[in-house]
């Protein structure tokens, strides 16, 4: 009696229907970092976050259930990147056995642990950053996809260019966290002999007075990166650009669903999902360092036909055929 009951107060032993016993299911915990809804949006088995629900689904896919295989632990720096090493810490405490998280997260995550494996789900370029060693061998805890913004700033400046002909400056928004994208910026034009103009700002109420700079400048066209800081902001950017009459360019297809005119990048949606394979082999004893991460395969060009119409330009039908989806 007294042995039994030692086990029961362990709680290492459950009865089955046939009356054996067995060892109880772990129950994994999945850290989930987000940067723009807040962390009750993100929580539980089905959210108010697309983003989630595609990691969410993605694990329906492999036969987890939630509640009885995982459960997951939702924060969100609510657009406010200086946020994320608090967050990383609270994961860390709880603790959990994953973290699921995007681009602008990870250099808190990777100042914080070396040991709990990290799952990204899309950073624009993890090796430049120093996330990982290499795509092919990250060699620490983190690996996951990438989303090569980085490498295809050029891209997104020729789609601009080539839409929009502008007689003036591109217009540049960025922050510290797109530093790396910045750079190529500069490069591809010089490369192309285009003239930029840069907007660096540090939080987001400078957002405003960065775009009528643009505007007072004679701007032809606006590029923005993405970040933490930048995309919480998403439908307040494209209205200023829209009121500075700035025909913009982004990296991520939201931007034109909040009323910007275009954008060229990977599926971010498709990214969360896939997370969801770098997930179940972790749980199942696989080490980050040995994973490769994985790049985009589709990129998707998306047009605000509406918001194209209200700047007064003339889409060629040429351009729009290229587009994967028009808005209108």
């Amino acid at each position: 009696m007294q042995r039994r009951a030692l086990i029961c107060a362990a709680g290492l032993l459950v009865a089955s229907p046939n009356g054996y016993t067995q060892p109880a299911r772990k129950v994994y915990r999945i850290g989930v970092l987000g940067s723009q809804l807040t962390a009750s949006d993100m929580a539980g088995p089905q959210t108010r976050s697309p983003t989630v629900n595609a990691l969410l689904r993605g694990l329906r896919e492999l036969g987890y259930v939630y509640g009885e295989h995982f459960v997951t632990e939702p924060r969100s720096s609510e657009g406010k990147p200086e946020r994320f090493a608090s967050l990383a810490a609270e994961l860390l405490r709880l603790p959990v056995d994953v973290i699921v998280a995007p681009g602008p997260a990870l250099p808190a995550l990777k100042q914080a642990t070396s040991t709990i494996p990290i799952v990204m789900t899309g950073a624009g370029d993890p090796v430049g950053q120093g996330f990982v060693q290499s795509l092919g061998r990250p060699g620490g805890n983190i690996t996951g996809l990438s989303l090569q913004s980085v490498d295809t700033t050029g891209k997104r400046l020729e789609l601009l260019s080539e839409l929009v002909r502008p007689a003036g400056p591109v217009a540049v928004l960025w922050d510290r966290y797109s530093l790396l994208h910045w750079q190529e910026a500069e490069v591809a034009a010089r490369e192309r002999g285009w003239r930029l103009l840069s907007l660096e700002i540090r939080d987001a109420g400078e957002i405003e007075a960065a775009l009528t700079a643009a505007g007072d400048a004679r701007a032809g066209a606006l590029l923005v990166f993405n970040s933490a800081l930048l995309d919480r902001q998403a439908g307040r950017i494209a209205a200023l650009a829209a009121r500075h009459r700035l025909p913009a360019m982004y990296g991520l297809r939201f931007y034109v669903e909040a009323g910007g005119l275009m954008a060229y990048g990977p599926d971010l949606i498709d990214n969360w999902r896939r997370s969801a394979v770098f997930v179940d082999k972790i749980l199942k004893g696989a080490k980050p360092a040995d994973m490769p991460v994985e790049q985009p395969t589709r990129f998707e060009l998306v047009i605000n036909l509406k918001t194209a119409n209200a700047l007064g330009l003339t889409v060629p039908h040429s351009f729009l055929a290229r587009a994967d989806e028009v808005i209108e």
